[in-house]
């Protein structure tokens, strides 16, 4: 598995509607031109729908498992990405992204899409501040 973290100043509750509501993704995650279908304002569990990303044709995506307020998290083809957020001892919150998949994609997500989701948490904790 994959993590990548980032800690934040903005409240574990802050970041969480950040995280959680699809519609707005696009305030931190700008490569996320649209989501349909996996809830709202936040994401359910068991909910099947579609991520437009940059670049990309429509993805398909499934919401897998939830405990609101913490974590979300849901599979898009053979991945599995949890998204968590946690309050920090003295305030703030670290902002989580796992990524798990079979060794020979992990490893070219590792190389590629890892980057990203690494400047994705950063931003999401950013914006999400005070």
């Amino acid at each position: 598995m994959l993590t990548y973290e980032a800690n934040s100043r903005a409240s574990a509750a802050d970041v969480w509607t950040l995280m959680a509501e699809p519609a707005r993704w696009r305030r931190w995650a700008p490569h996320i031109r649209g989501a349909w279908g996996l809830g709202a304002p936040e994401v359910q569990v068991g909910r099947r729908g579609l991520v437009r990303l940059l670049g990309a044709p429509v993805v398909p995506a499934r919401i897998t498992r939830k405990r609101a307020g913490q974590m979300w998290a849901w599979r898009v083809g053979p991945v599995d990405l949890t998204h968590r957020v946690d309050p920090r001892e003295g305030g703030g919150s670290t902002v989580a992204v796992d990524i798990a998949a079979p060794a020979p994609i992990e490893a070219a997500l590792k190389a590629t899409y890892g980057p990203l989701v690494q400047v994705l948490v950063r931003r999401l904790g950013r914006v999400a501040e005070p």
